[in-house]
């Protein structure tokens, strides 16, 4: 304020803010879906964007058993199990295709060479006949939705194929990844990161001309969870003397500039640039870190551990789920199962009040309320894996449980 004459105050004058730079627009792949929101590649999969392709799909969670080589399937309005029927041998992951209109169940047979997908029609929610494919422990698309990668982990390879009739396109040999499983797109589609889960470190893919671009090792935190411990107890923490992670799912940041890796020896998840694919960062999240999956909103990552760090783990352990914000980079929420647990893949509800987790040791899945934390517990087949919700908003698929954008 100043005074002027007579005693009388006046506003000073103030300069207007200068705008907001808007964000360039991205420039896609062809025949990739146009990015709306350059600040947020979640802006699509929000309660309201549900797809009129999927009007008419069954409201169900395709839970895939791997160890019983079937899928139960929940109803979630009942929260009952509503069917089950076999499938192929050790089904891993239950994945929409990029067209939204196949449920893909990838049966990878676990080196027994035998290796198929099976399809699920989500309007009956009903299988069709398996497809012979080999070793798919995972499956992709690209972001122009003209091929299915097939990630043949046993192989060290990602098979690119017709994403209806599953025939061979061709193959990229990605021979320093060994165990390369879970993966995520660049914003413009132009390249996608890989996790090689035995060699504790990324590989980057040119989707443009089709080759390996690189390799990133991942560092490993000074400090880690015990195993077997609580991890929200005093003396917790011990030094990490693992000299290689196990990195498992990874997803985008809302504004394409950094990726989350989660990390099952590192009890948390590394932050990494893509663009120019380095190491930036590493946030402690959970014992056995493993599942991603961005709220609808876009503005949390909720991270699941599995209570271990063996592959085999033993029935509840100390399993838990972080919750990330985006904006900050900290966890601001950890929910530990209730009596002990392994929560490990899933997926978010259509309207995003719930989080749906597989309880990998324990033969359940969780429906978590993804505003207090709580938990509910339906049982299911043998060792349920990568399960999906559906049906969930978005365009289009980028595989996975639901990579939707």
């Amino acid at each position: 304020m100043v005074e002027a004459s007579g005693a009388a105050q006046v506003q000073a004058p103030v300069a207007a803010p200068a705008p907001a730079a808007r964000p360039a627009p991205v420039v896609t792949v062809p025949g990739m879906p146009p990015v709306f929101d350059p600040t947020n590649v979640y802006s699509e999969i929000g309660p309201t964007h549900l797809s009129p392709v999927v009007k008419g799909d069954l409201e169900r969670v395709y839970v895939p058993n791997l160890r019983s080589n079937d899928v139960s399937v929940i109803d979630p309005a009942t929260m009952k199990v509503v069917d089950t029927f076999k499938v192929g041998r050790s089904p891993q992951h239950v994945i929409p295709s990029w067209d939204l209109r196949t449920l893909w169940v990838a049966n990878n047979a676990e080196r027994h060479g035998d290796g198929s997908l099976t399809p699920i029609d989500p309007r009956t929610g009903k299988p069709g006949p398996n497809v012979a494919v080999d070793d798919p422990y995972n499956m992709y698309f690209t972001p122009d939705g003209r091929s299915a990668i097939v990630v043949a982990e046993a192989r060290h390879r990602l098979d690119f194929r017709d994403p209806h009739t599953m025939a061979m396109q061709y193959a990229i040999e990605v021979p320093q990844c060994g165990g390369i499983n879970h993966a995520d797109f660049s914003m413009d589609g132009r390249y996608a990161l890989f996790t090689c889960e035995f060699d504790g470190s990324l590989a980057k893919i040119d989707l443009v001309s089709r080759k390996v671009l690189g390799y990133l090792k991942l560092s490993m935190p000074s400090t880690r969870f015990r195993e077997g411990s609580d991890p929200t107890a005093p003396g917790a923490s011990e030094i990490c003397t693992a000299k290689k992670g196990m990195p498992q799912d990874i997803r985008i940041s809302p504004d394409g500039k950094r990726y989350y890796v989660a990390d099952m020896d590192a009890d948390g998840v590394h932050v990494v640039d893509g663009d120019n694919f380095k190491q930036i960062g590493f946030i402690a999240a959970g014992i056995g870190t493993h599942g991603l999956y961005p709220s609808r909103d876009g503005k949390y990552l909720y991270i699941a551990s599995r209570g271990t760090h063996r592959i085999h783990g033993k029935r509840n352990g100390p399993g838990s789920v972080a919750v990330l914000d985006f904006a900050t980079g900290k966890i601001v929420a950890n929910w530990p199962v209730p009596g002990g647990g392994s929560p490990d893949m899933g997926n978010v509800s259509a309207d995003g009040k719930w989080l749906w987790l597989s309880g990998r040791f324990d033969d359940v899945v969780y429906r978590i309320d993804t505003k207090t934390g709580a938990m509910q517990k339906v049982k299911v087949g043998g060792e349920p894996h990568g399960l999906t919700v559906w049906p969930q908003p978005g365009r289009y698929s980028l595989g996975h449980t639901g990579n939707l954008r």
